[in-house]
């Protein structure tokens, strides 16, 4: 097959941006199905990466390296020739290596937006200015309109396991029953989190069910859960790697999560996912499969990440209100 475009993917991090990234290399074959498609990324997300079949190449960039090794991997890019460069990322890293890859050449290259200004009048002024409801993959896609692609979701699944993380998986769930709920309590800010005590209730509200906790290995209060019921619960925080966990929520009956990266492993598999949604608005998951939940509170969204401060008469409302009966409720009305 003749390749006529050579496309660069740019998206360095972080976990959830990059699982939501793996949409666009379907986005990108429908326009240019004879393409070949390579990504920049950090060195921790490439088993994430290379194992998506419409990828040829995943390009690596190791932090540590610094702005040595930055400048190194720009260089070997531009001798790849690339006749597109998306930058899917927008920040100091992918502008230099924009730059070196494309100087003096002919190159088709996009940028997504930042959108400051949206963002300025959002969590200083509270006027949304963005297409609701939010979508993170919405907005990784729709730049890309520009080169004639339709903003509108690739079919699931978008996120691929290996033949060896399934074998992993199945090592760490071998003694464990087949049908279990996977559980993913963490979150990188702590605003983002469901209270650790609404997860051991809901363990309790559902007496006839089995849990898979996932997590990193950082997080020790995980284990704390797992306690309410050793029998009926699996801790595997910081036991597996990412493209593991997604062997281990693929084999699952359904994945209950904070917004969290893992919370876009179970979208991008087409898998039904419980969405904890709290303080922050731009990694809103976009699919059927994932049902959303949340709170019209005139607070939200309160910072970008969910960093916070949190500024509810109610501390950790947006969250805290949101009842592990509810959740309780919903798992079981759920066909699973």
């Amino acid at each position: 097959m003749q390749i006529n475009s050579k496309i660069l993917l740019i998206r360095f991090s972080s976990f959830g941006d990059v699982t939501q990234c793996l949409s666009l290399p379907a986005k990108l074959k429908e326009k240019f199905p004879h393409s070949e498609i390579h990504w920049a990324t950090r060195k921790e997300f490439k088993n994430l990466i290379e194992t998506h079949p419409l990828v040829s190449q995943v390009w690596c960039l190791d932090r540590k390296t610094g702005l040595k090794g930055l400048i190194e991997l720009a260089l070997n890019l531009r001798k790849e020739n690339y006749t597109h460069i998306y930058d899917a990322h927008n920040n100091f890293r992918s502008n230099i290596i924009t730059k070196i890859a494309g100087f003096f050449k002919r190159i088709k290259k996009l940028k997504r937006p930042t959108y400051r200004l949206k963002r300025i009048l959002l969590f200083s002024f509270r006027i949304n200015k963005y297409e609701m409801p939010f979508s993170g993959q919405r907005d990784l896609i729709e730049p890309l309109q520009a080169w004639g692609i339709k903003k509108d979701l690739p079919s699931t699944p978008q996120v691929f396991a290996s033949v060896d993380d399934n074998s992993k998986a199945l090592n760490l769930l071998i003694n464990f029953p087949k049908k279990f709920i996977t559980l993913a309590p963490s979150a990188a800010y702590f605003l983002k989190r469901w209270p650790k005590n609404y997860w051991i209730q809901l363990i309790e509200l559902l007496p006839d069910k089995n849990f898979v906790l996932l997590g990193g290995p950082e997080d020790h209060f995980i284990s704390d859960i797992q306690k309410t019921a050793p029998n009926r619960c699996l801790n595997l925080a910081g036991k597996c790697d990412l493209s593991v966990n997604t062997s281990i929520i693929a084999a699952s009956e359904m994945l209950v999560s904070n917004d969290t990266g893992l919370m876009h492993i179970a979208e991008q598999l087409g898998h039904p996912c419980i969405a904890l949604m709290g303080p922050a608005p731009f990694g809103f998951p976009s699919r059927k499969t994932t049902k959303i939940m949340e709170l019209d509170l005139s607070c939200r969204p309160c910072s970008k990440h969910g960093q916070g401060p949190c500024i509810n008469a109610k501390y950790h409302k947006c969250l805290v209100d949101i009842t592990p009966e509810t959740i309780a409720s919903v798992i079981k009305q759920w066909k699973i």
